[in-house]
């Protein structure tokens, strides 16, 4: 499977609308937006740091970790098998959330 790839980038939408660059997740006020997204295997996620502060966007050791994401900054990670996958920033244990992935 290719890898993930953290890209630069400008603000992303606050919608959980799919895209052509996939589907926004927003990182904005110490919090991911939505909290709570469920897509179909094969979309990508663009997740985008707005706030000033670094943040990750990470789930676990086997699923897919941006490391440092800079305000401005984006990774993008492809959901290849169904499941729900919990995420969370590590340098902020209180931002959590899920991508259900559907068939």
């Amino acid at each position: 499977p290719a890898a993930p790839k953290t890209v630069g980038g400008g603000a992303a939408p606050t919608t959980g609308t799919t895209t052509a660059a996939g589907t926004p997740l927003t990182i904005k006020g110490f919090a991911f937006s939505p909290k709570s997204l469920t897509v179909k295997v094969g979309t990508t996620v663009t997740a985008t740091n707005q706030d000033s502060a670094p943040h990750t966007w990470t789930s676990g050791p086997a699923s897919f970790d941006s490391k440092n994401l800079d305000q401005g900054k984006s990774f993008s990670f492809t959901f290849k098998t169904p499941g729900t996958f919990t995420y969370v920033c590590t340098y902020h244990k209180q931002m959590v959330g899920t991508v259900v992935v559907t068939s």
